[in-house]
């Protein structure tokens, strides 16, 4: 029975996927398994009563020093007595390297004197390169969160402190993450609409897993700003509820471009109406107008009666200046296009200035024309109502004088960029709501009509045109055109 035991032993450890190997305490390998043995590439009875480090460090000649690790373990198990894990790299008989997780104990006589150590290796290398592939796909993952600007994404626990910050958050609200990272989440929203809701959100995602609004944050440096902000339960290894994931998207440019459509549409309907109006209009002011020039041709016509007449027909005028006006503004005239260089429209416009009732004062005029400046398709003649019409409204805004500056420049490798800013007295928010509205003006004497018309204009060029303003600072009209590629 003994004698089966060993050998079933025997064949066991030769069988085993692991290297094993023995050798005595001088170092001198007396066993070793298949595998030790496949691996080396060395018959076994070529191994056998040779030193275990110049048989598994045999082509490490050229590279010398991998094989201080393995032989400082070897003097640690035989000083010591005692076992030891380490990793190491083997190469193989074909050349190739292994990284081989050892584990080595000593062989202790019934004296405990040291009698020979055994040596049980396992092959790691797979595991290690599915480690740094891992690694290398965390790295990729954190370089793409790191790359989205228009999202923020933050976890926090339950306790109310944030446990996680990054993938667009600095960008997003401006604060660092040693800034707020294991801080309350008040530290983050303070004074913003979420600090009153957030309760209520909180309660909604416990109970149904999700919460979505549209609500606004405010950056570290006061600036608020709209956002869709989706709330989610953060879920723990265990599957417990650990806290809560914050993901919030900034919807700046969507709601500019949603207020474009809005202004569209307005603009539109105002359109169907100011067309039906003026038509109406016309139609008994030219039985008035001719009625008026029949009495003036005839003769005799009293002195007072001709004044009276010649006041109705100054009247009369104006009305029909003031419907041209309106069919303007609704006539859709599409441009007739040619290749424009916006600086030299631009330059063009400037001189009409002087032809308008401009303030008195002093006001400096900067031109910042960018060179070199991509040619857009444009009609010349309506852009340059549009940038008459602003140019006059800047100086107007100026009565005490100040600064208006022309900046052109091409962003984007898509527009062209055309900015008219001045210094003058500014736009309250209110006006800012309206002022491509038809009929709107901050100006006593204004129709209300010349930035509608500029309006549909720039659409009718695939273009876009917004304004910033503050109130006593001045005002800034950005206007963009696509430009023409090669």
């Amino acid at each position: 029975m003994s004698l089966n035991v060993d050998k079933a032993i025997h064949n066991i450890v030769d069988e085993a996927n692991s290297l094993i190997f023995c050798c005595d305490h001088t170092g001198k390998i007396i066993m070793c398994n298949k595998k030790f043995e496949e691996t080396i590439g060395i018959p076994r009875d070529s191994i056998v009563g040779e030193d275990c480090l110049k048989v598994m460090y045999r082509s490490l000649l050229t590279t010398p020093g991998k094989e201080h690790l393995f032989k400082a373990m070897v003097d640690d198990a035989a000083r010591y007595k005692r076992p030891n894990n380490f990793e190491g790299i083997l190469t193989d008989g074909k050349g190739e390297q292994h990284i081989i997780c050892w584990g080595v104990s000593p062989i202790l006589t019934g004296e405990k004197q040291l009698e020979g150590i055994l040596f049980l290796g396992n092959d790691i290398t797979l595991i290690k390169e599915r480690e740094a592939s891992f690694r290398n796909i965390d790295e990729t993952l954190k370089n793409i969160f790191l790359s989205i600007k228009e999202y923020a994404l933050y976890v926090m626990n339950l306790d109310g402190n944030i446990i996680y910050y990054g993938m667009g958050s600095e960008n997003m609200f401006g604060w660092q993450r040693n800034e707020v990272i294991f801080k309350h989440i008040n530290s983050l929203h303070a004074y913003d609409d979420i600090a009153y809701k957030l309760p209520f959100i909180l309660e909604q995602v416990r109970s149904r897993g999700r919460y979505e609004l549209d609500s606004y944050f405010i950056k570290k440096g006061g600036e608020s700003f709209p956002v869709s902000l989706t709330v989610t339960r953060f879920i723990d290894a265990n599957g417990n509820m650990a806290g809560y994931i914050f993901m919030a998207k900034d919807i700046t440019e969507k709601r500019k471009l949603e207020y474009q459509i809005f202004q569209s549409e307005k603009l539109a309907a105002v359109g169907q109406l100011v067309s039906g109006i003026a038509h109406e209009i016309n139609n008994p002011l030219f039985v008035i107008s001719g009625r008026t020039d029949m009495m003036l041709s005839a003769k005799p016509l009293g002195k007072k009666l001709k004044e009276n007449l010649k006041i109705i027909n100054a009247q009369i005028n104006q009305i029909r200046k003031l419907v041209d006006s309106f069919l303007c503004f609704t006539r859709k005239i599409p441009p007739n296009t040619e290749p424009l260089d916006l600086n030299k429209v631009i330059k063009n416009v400037l001189p009409f200035l002087s032809y308008h009732k401009l303030p008195a004062k002093e006001i400096k005029v900067k031109k910042l024309l960018a060179k070199g400046l991509p040619k857009i398709k444009g009609d010349s003649h309506q852009l340059q109502e549009v940038f008459l019409n602003l140019l006059i409204n800047a100086y107007q805004a100026m009565p005490e004088g100040g600064v208006l500056t022309i900046k052109t420049d091409s962003i984007s490798d898509d527009w062209v960029l055309v900015e008219i800013s001045d210094t003058g007295c500014g736009i309250t928010p209110e006006g800012l709501k309206n002022i491509f509205m038809p009929f709107f003006s901050t100006k006593k004497e204004g129709t209300g009509l010349g930035l509608s018309i500029c309006y549909n204009i720039i659409k009718n060029h695939n273009g876009s045109i917004t304004v910033e303003s503050q109130v006593g600072k001045g005002t800034v009209f950005t206007l963009k055109f696509p430009f023409i590629k090669k």
